[in-house]
């Protein structure tokens, strides 16, 4: 078949309206590409420019090439094998993979918890098996794209807050409770990726109670490093073991590879191990990851050496590129960004940072609202002092060859 021949199967219009499509995006300065790594992840990593600082990753606490994490995973891969070939029902679960949800629903302050390929498909795979046309689901106006998605499976009648608005939740519990809905749940991230905004989950929690509604966090941006003991959110805000189900990932702080879990009372996780779909069609997750997880949570729970780390770098880089002269999204959590609200700058200031030694990525619509265009700077327990006064300074030099920051 001649290249002619295969151009021309099928639809051509079809393919001719992608190429559009394509080329419009390119053209509008939004084209996302994707930069090669030569080497494991890491506060530096290898790249065909050289060494770069790396401030884009959800590796928040190192873990992701950790020479404990990496020994864990080398030894269930020789004592578990790659993969189970199938799903839990099917071909059965493994020991280690039980351990896994066992230590996770002990780390978070929950009954049970439930492992899935991916954190998207715990938020995918939440809603439809719980609520009904009946119900209510109460969300974030910001939430993740996962739980949208999830929420979109389900026939429970839906309700949207503005972000971080207490008094617009209150007005969405009231009306919840005034369509007669059986069972409501507020559902929201517990920290919001873009912004770095950390969930007012006491408030919410306090709210839920007052109209007898559900809670349901997704924490994957603060599992391991935000509360004194890293258990999230919850956590953080005062109210561990009060949230009724908790959907993360194993795929950021808790070793970056993939993986995702939710947690809550066991009714909630035994009825999703009969009904959620991407559980009961997707295989689990390779034993390599389950043991190296199992050895991130022995170490996040036998020191916080690592989320205090983390926590200093974000407050001096936090006041260090401000003195530098960028606008920030104000906050505390290691996800920094800055503001420079057009998209095709953006990109130029990503190009030039990765030019001059600093690998991050910058973000605009549809990721975030037009006009909102940031470069999103993440913090690790990695990163030392010095490299992150290096990387301020790059920030600097590039601020001022495109007129973002002064002289």
């Amino acid at each position: 078949m001649t290249q002619e021949d295969t151009q021309n199967h099928g639809a051509p219009q079809f393919y001719s309206h992608l190429r559009d499509e394509l080329s419009a995006i390119e053209a509008a300065g939004l084209l996302k590409t994707e930069r090669l790594i030569l080497g494991p992840q890491g506060g530096k990593i290898s790249t065909d420019n050289g060494e770069l600082i790396n401030l884009c990753a959800n590796n928040y606490l190192g873990l992701s090439s950790h020479p404990t994490l990496i020994k864990a995973a080398h030894d269930a891969l020789d004592s578990h094998g790659f993969g189970l070939s199938s799903v839990r029902f099917i071909c059965g679960t493994q020991d280690i993979h039980r351990q896994l949800e066992q230590r996770l629903s002990a780390f978070l302050g929950t009954e049970d918890c439930i492992l899935y390929a991916a954190a998207f498909d715990a938020n995918g795979g939440l809603f439809e098996p719980l609520l009904g046309e009946q119900d209510a689901i109460i969300s974030d106006a910001l939430n993740h794209a996962s739980i949208i998605d999830g929420v979109r499976l389900c026939k429970a009648k839906r309700y949207r807050y503005a972000h971080n608005d207490m008094e617009d939740l209150e007005r969405c519990l009231k009306q919840a409770k005034a369509d007669n809905a059986r069972f409501s749940m507020v559902f929201t991230d517990g920290v919001f990726s873009m912004d770095g905004t950390v969930a007012q989950l006491d408030v919410i929690r306090q709210l839920c109670d007052k109209y007898g509604a559900l809670l349901g966090v997704d924490d994957c941006h603060a599992t391991g490093f935000m509360g004194a003991k890293g258990r999230g959110t919850h956590e953080a805000r005062g109210i561990f073991g009060k949230v009724d189900v908790i959907t993360g990932t194993l795929g950021k702080a808790l070793g970056g590879a993939s993986g995702g879990f939710t947690a809550g009372r066991r009714e909630v996780i035994d009825l999703l191990r009969q009904r959620s779909r991407p559980y009961l069609f997707s295989n689990t997750l390779m034993p390599a990851i389950v043991g190296a997880s199992i050895a991130a949570l022995d170490l996040l729970e036998a020191s916080t050496e690592l989320r205090d780390r983390l926590e200093r770098n974000t407050v001096y880089f936090r006041k260090a590129i401000t003195e530098a002269g960028f606008d920030i999204k104000p906050g505390t959590h290691p996800i920094v960004p800055l503001m420079v609200y057009d998209a095709v700058v953006a990109q130029k200031l990503s190009r030039r940072l990765y030019e001059l030694g600093v690998y991050a990525v910058g973000f605009f619509y549809p990721v975030v609202p037009q006009g909102q265009a940031r470069i999103r700077v993440q913090m690790s327990a990695v990163h030392d002092e010095a490299t992150l006064q290096r990387a301020v300074g790059i920030f600097r030099q590039a601020g001022e060859e495109l007129g973002l920051v002064k002289n």
